[in-house]
């Protein structure tokens, strides 16, 4: 079993997930998407896994969002696009497990995978 987290050292949850993993003596790997860069066909695949929209993948709550996007209709692609050159816009942590993913706010979401 293969489990990958979308990761954001910065942020708490994120975190929190991270060592809920090592609680459950899970082994995954770390992606700090912040880090490197995720690939449009990697952020569909997310969204598809997660079984949401794209909008529903925003941090609404961040300036960037606030600043660029606020109140505006966008295609799907577009809002992919815009989490590609903004990736502070994805909502974290995301934890992906044998084509699902959860993201893990809260954290007990991860049972869900399991």
């Amino acid at each position: 079993m293969s489990v990958l987290v979308y990761h954001n050292p910065q942020c708490s949850k994120s975190r929190c997930a991270l060592d809920f993993l090592k609680e459950m003596n899970q082994s995954f790997e770390v992606i700090e998407y912040m880090k490197n860069p995720i690939t449009v066909e990697e952020l569909t695949m997310l969204i598809q896994c997660l079984g949401i929209s794209p909008v529903d993948l925003l941090r609404k709550n961040e300036q960037v969002y606030k600043d660029h996007y606020k109140g505006k209709l966008l295609s799907d692609n577009e809002w992919i696009a815009a989490m590609i050159e903004f990736p502070k816009l994805i909502e974290r942590p995301i934890v992906v497990m044998n084509g699902k993913a959860v993201i893990a706010r809260p954290t007990e979401r991860i049972n869900e995978l399991f």
